[in-house]
């Protein structure tokens, strides 16, 4: 039976550099853009996918998998490796790897898989790159460009696909699984965020990932000692160690998710403003991380600061308090300026506090704003008001900061929202006939 996935992109409006440190958390929203996977049965030959992402050029992957004797899991394949315009697929291959693995493990070593063709398709947020109708799907644009040459801007795209693509993979094999039982959506958490480690090639704070799993939340990350047991694929006992980790079998998982459903008060919006200059996270992590292990007094001042203000934002926000959620912003803002004068890191560079002070200050709908997550040149959040007015402002506000600064500054699409990942209505993504 044909499936249909979706899970949010994620913004982390607060905490920061925090989130790395399972003494802090994190307030993250989950966002409307999502990534979405269409998967169903194609043909007769066993244990072979296809993955399609028709939004961009030479994007079509063919893939074997092969089921290893001695508990050692499934190894993927690419056979199109090579072919002109192909790259590999690191995120795909990778949570095809570990899925499968699971999947074989949970029900039996020998289970007969028929062949799968799966579709990925992205709302046009994601990426910078001016959309043209498909002709093919109409809801998403063609971008023209090849995956690997893609601008992204900043909302967890490769989290909110691993997500989206080890459900639907847990859906299609697994008849038992369901969005609606705890049990299953814990399970595809750890499976997703094991997935998404291995990927990256690093153990990461994890916030993404729990966004896309289960929407807005305030979130404190898991211990990274927690994945050590892991072999890579392919190993002695790969299989038994995905299992283990992934159904929790010696309640080992300390992550800590607090479901955040309708924070935003009624009549606001989180939308997100596209600077079309992304940021070298890993590096800027990287470098905040060394200037903390160096600087621990003043940095567990900051920190704790942050963390109390954002326990004092939250508290704003289900309060419905304007006026205080500002100030909130604008004294997390001030830390985290700090932190970044400090570490030599630019976290918020001049140009982001430019904007975000003259936007507030000049737009009258505009409640605040952050540059989220790492900070950097990725997106910046404002909240405002939600009305055709302050909308209509704000646009013509980033027109008019685009013309003065000669850079390129536009509103996404996109609103806070609080859903995490759902399933979808197959036929609602109508392929026309070309």
């Amino acid at each position: 039976m044909p499936t249909a996935v979706s899970a949010p992109g994620k913004v982390l409006l607060a905490g920061g550099y925090l989130v790395l440190d399972r003494q802090h958390t994190g307030l993250v929203f989950g966002l409307s853009a999502r990534i979405h996977v269409l998967l169903t049965n194609h043909g007769t030959t066993e244990n072979q996918i296809i993955v399609r992402s028709p939004q961009f050029t030479d994007a079509t992957w063919l893939y074997k998998f092969f089921v290893l004797d001695g508990n050692r899991g499934v190894t993927v394949s690419q056979l199109n490796l090579g072919a002109p315009g192909t790259c590999p697929n690191k995120f795909v291959e990778t949570t095809l790897t570990y899925a499968l693995t699971y999947i074989i493990a949970s029900n039996c070593k020998n289970a007969k898989t028929p062949s799968i063709e799966i579709t990925i398709l992205a709302d046009a947020d994601y990426y910078s790159h001016a959309p043209q109708p498909s002709q093919v799907y109409p809801r998403f644009p063609v971008f023209n460009v090849p995956l690997s040459g893609a601008h992204k801007t900043g909302l967890g795209s490769s989290a909110a696909l691993v997500t989206a693509l080890t459900t639907a993979l847990l859906m299609h094999y697994n008849p038992t699984f369901d969005l609606n039982i705890t049990r299953c959506r814990n399970q595809l958490h750890n499976l997703a965020q094991i997935s998404h480690c291995a990927a990256q090639g690093r153990v990461g704070s994890g916030f993404d990932v729990a966004a896309a799993v289960h929407g807005t939340c305030i979130y404190r990350r898991f211990s990274p000692d927690l994945l050590t047991i892991m072999s890579d694929p392919g190993g002695t006992d790969f299989a038994i160690h995905v299992r283990k980790v992934v159904d929790d079998v010696e309640s080992h998982w300390d992550v800590e998710i607090q479901k955040q459903s309708n924070l935003l008060p009624r009549n606001w919006a989180l939308v997100m403003c596209d600077v079309d200059c992304g940021s070298s996270t890993v590096s800027m992590v990287k470098k905040v991380w060394e200037w903390r292990r160096d600087n621990v007094t003043i940095s567990n001042i900051i920190w704790g600061d942050i963390q109390q203000l954002q326990a004092i934002l939250v508290a704003q926000f289900k309060a419905s308090d304007a006026q205080g959620v500002a100030q909130s912003l604008d004294r997390i803002r001030q830390q985290v300026r700090r932190m970044s004068d400090l570490s030599g890191v630019l976290i918020e560079p001049p140009e982001q506090t430019k904007l975000l002070n003259t936007v507030k200050r000049k737009v009258k709908g505009v409640i605040g704003g952050v540059v989220p997550g790492a900070g950097g040149y990725d997106a910046i959040a404002l909240l405002v008001k939600d009305n055709a007015v302050s909308m209509s402002d704000l646009k013509a506000f980033l027109e008019n900061w685009s013309a003065q600064t000669g850079g390129k500054y536009r509103i996404l699409g996109v609103r806070g929202d609080s859903d995490g990942v759902k399933m979808e209505d197959y036929e609602s993504y109508t392929v026309k006939k070309a």
